[in-house]
């Protein structure tokens, strides 16, 4: 419901909000270079009364003058025919030069006010400032709930270009466009008169009569009394009527000047109400506080952006729905596939078990968790597909599900099996599966299945599960599904460098590049500087689609773009399809392959220490961030092979490393050789020094097996026990990072 909230009024009203906040941005601007050009004195320095004397010494005719929220003086003045309009230098009260109102100026001001539809138009840019204030509230809940709570709000994001974008300048603009939004609400409300602005209290006008001889300007009491900087207007009186008074209108109050005797006149002072919408006024465009204006114009510019964005994500996520052929009725159905999603991908992962379960001859009925029957007449086998949204709470189509849960009353209830998708990196992952189970099993439902879990969607996983699902059926289960990989590009393999074969862990480091340019344009684009590669970075993944499978595998790069080559480390597993065939590569020969950001696994930014862990193939990634430390911040690296005679991956490179500080220390150990042991072992060992570098805001990145990872895990979790500190805490906290294969 909530991201429905955020979705339609974003899409219905996407371009009338673009149209207002570039208006807003481009008027943001005008207090800002109007205080450039103005010369403001101090508080206290002139008064009006001084003002208005020098001014009568340059200008006669003076009908009014009147001074900006931004400080700058404008006297109205007529001489002979003619009446004119200019700047003036408060100091000396000469002319800086005609004034002039900006046509273009307020040509934008009135589109932003009113589309230039006058009182429809002002309904309309009130409804858009509401809109506006429901998508700046919905969005942050929305993103708190993603990132598992305020205290994680400034932690990295996950997602593809679009859905980052749109959360990251979301979070950075959010303040900026709420202000706006409940100002111009405000504005909107006192113009149509919902609430009042305090104007309505003017003061009475004095009974006219002769005072005495009319006093030069500058030596009128209220004047004198009056600082510039309070100044709003002083209208002056008709030049043929002594008994006329000057209009003062300051920041305090409104009043009337006796031109004889200089008395302030009938003054009404500004009210509570007046106060408060003149100051949000000034904080909704700026005027009096330039700088604001020109925050709140950059944050309105992104509003053009995020609403591209947001649509995108829409629109992806629509795409991603899957029409499930041949769905049979609750009622009717032998088999109960229910799946629980955010964004709609583990739909395709259902849509795969759907049709499998078809061709082995099942009726079977596929629907979200929301929509959990109240019974379920034939159905002998249930299966619940579910992701975990944020720090563990339900996804938007399985938010009901538990509160239905308590309300099915069949007495039929078939054995179930929950398959949880996650990632790894989150402390709680796949947690809502297990509060799922945990759920069916305390009302008495029979568990077919234990638990399984699909860490980053791997296909690899899915296909596994799908033998053990075929097992209930007696019969072969080929799940096959992968997302749409996004174009392939072909890379040539330059060099390579092989490990490990004497201790039975052949690993190879090859390096890849594009293909020698054949057409005119590629080479002019070549010699530009262009390298003829994707855009990555050490830690992203590359797609590699094996000879005989549809399904990509993927490999942490460890290397950048900006390096000229992709390099892979890669060990060959036994009956690795993927990694036999990138083995069996030699100089010359071609892989189709596909770059998969990975932004959640790379050192965050800043001069904090990097402690990096790794074991066997999982150096690569980890060569590649000390590689690219052009900075020489402080990094650490503790990594395990077997024999440094063998399989002593990189060894040249983090020689060059150390000698150009690149890497900070280097530790090393070898589980085959005398004394040796393995990664977490030498961790262990230097326990005190790695908790004086989380204590002073390090951050650890650990690439390599899931048993070593979990290793890992339990002696960080022992060293940093006496500082109140965990892994989970960490984690939490953006400040540990896994890339974990096996």
């Amino acid at each position: 419901m909530l991201r429905r909230i955020h979705s339609w009024p974003a899409l219905i009203a996407a371009v009338l909000l673009a149209v207002l906040a570039i208006s807003g941005a481009i008027l943001s601007i005008n207090p800002a270079i109007e205080r450039a050009g103005t010369s403001v004195p101090g508080d206290g320095q002139v008064s009006v009364a001084m003002l208005a004397e020098r001014v009568a010494q340059h200008y006669s005719g003076v009908e009014q003058i009147q001074r900006s929220p931004s400080g700058s003086i404008v006297v109205y003045y007529s001489q002979a025919d003619r009446t004119g309009a200019d700047r003036i230098d408060p100091f000396s009260g000469q002319s800086i030069g005609p004034y002039a109102p900006s046509t273009f100026t307020r040509w934008v001001k009135n589109l932003h006010r009113s589309f230039l539809a006058d009182t429809p138009g002002r309904v309309v840019a009130g409804l858009l400032a509401l809109t506006m204030l429901v998508l700046c509230l919905s969005g942050m809940t929305l993103l708190v709930k993603r990132v598992g709570g305020w205290r994680q709000l400034l932690r990295p994001l996950r997602g593809n270009f679009s859905q980052r974008w749109h959360a990251e300048l979301g979070r950075v603009v959010v303040f900026g466009l709420l202000l706006s939004a409940l100002t111009g609400l405000y504005m909107s409300a006192a113009t149509f008169g919902l609430i009042s602005d305090g104007t309505q209290n003017e003061p009475d006008f004095p009974i006219p009569g002769t005072t005495g001889p009319v006093a030069p300007i500058g030596t009128l009491r209220a004047l004198q009394a009056t600082d510039l900087n309070d100044l709003r207007e002083l209208v002056y009186p008709s030049p043929d009527s002594p008994e006329d008074f000057y209009s003062l209108r300051t920041a305090q109050g409104d009043g009337y000047v006796d031109q004889a005797s200089g008395a302030l006149l009938s003054w009404q002072a500004h009210d509570r109400v007046h106060g408060v919408y003149s100051l949000i006024y000034k904080l909704h465009t700026g005027e009096g506080l330039w700088w604001l204006g020109l925050l709140l114009g950059l944050s309105a510019l992104s509003v053009p952006m995020m609403g591209a964005t947001g649509i995108t994500v829409w629109w992806q996520r629509r795409r991603a729905m899957r029409r499930i052929a041949g769905n049979s009725g609750p009622r009717s159905a032998d088999t109960i596939i229910l799946v629980g999603s955010e964004s709609n991908s583990t739909w395709g992962f259902a849509n795969a078990l759907h049709d499998a379960l078809r061709q082995a001859g099942q009726r079977v009925h596929t629907a979200s968790m929301n929509q959990l029957a109240t019974e379920y007449r034939q159905a002998q086998h249930l299966f619940i597909l579910t992701s975990t949204y944020a720090d563990g709470d339900a996804p938007s189509s399985a938010n009901q599900f538990l509160a239905r849960l308590d309300k099915f009353s069949g007495n039929n209830k078939p054995s179930f099996a929950v398959l949880g998708f996650g990632d790894r990196q989150f402390a709680k992952f796949c947690q809502f599966a297990r509060d799922t189970q945990d759920a069916l099993l305390a009302r008495g439902w029979n568990r077919s299945m234990d638990l399984d879990t699909i860490d980053r969607q791997s296909t690899q996983e899915f296909a596994r599960w799908g033998q053990a699902v075929g097992q209930l059926f007696d019969r072969d289960l080929a799940l096959e599904y992968t997302h749409k990989s996004p174009q392939t590009q072909p890379l040539e393999l330059i060099s390579r460098m092989d490990y490990g074969v004497k201790v039975q862990a052949p690993t190879s480091i090859l390096r890849f590049g594009p293909i020698a340019p054949q057409s005119r344009i590629a080479r002019f684009w070549r010699l530009l500087g262009f390298n003829g590669l994707p855009r990555f970075e050490a830690g992203d993944l590359v797609g590699v689609v094996p000879p005989g499978s549809p399904v990509p595998r993927f490999y942490s790069l460890a290397s950048g773009s900006k390096d000229g080559f992709l390099e892979l480390c890669v060990r060959k597993h036994s009956e690795g399809l993927c990694s036999g065939m990138l083995h069996g590569l030699q100089p010359g020969e071609r892989i189709d392959a596909f770059i998969q950001s990975n932004p959640s696994f790379r050192p965050a930014s800043g001069k904090s220490p990097v402690i990096l862990i790794g074991a066997g193939a999982g150096i690569g990634p980890l060569a590649g961030f000390i590689r690219n430390n052009t900075g020489k911040y402080p990094m650490y690296l503790y990594w395990g092979g077997r024999d440094p005679a063998s399989d002593f991956l990189y060894e040249p490179e983090l020689g060059e490393y150390l000698a150009d500080h690149r890497l900070t220390e280097l530790h090393t150990v070898f589980s085959r050789v005398k004394e040796g042991g393995y990664v977490q072992t030498r961790v262990l060992a230097h326990a005190s020094e790695i908790r004086g570098l989380i204590e002073a805001g390090g951050q650890i990145l650990v690439c390599g097996s899931r048993a070593m990872a979990t290793s890992i895990q339990q002696a960080l979790d022992g060293i940093l026990s006496p500082i109140d500190l965990d892994v989970r805490t960490l984690k939490l906290q953006g400040r540990y990072r896994e890339d974990v294969f096996g």
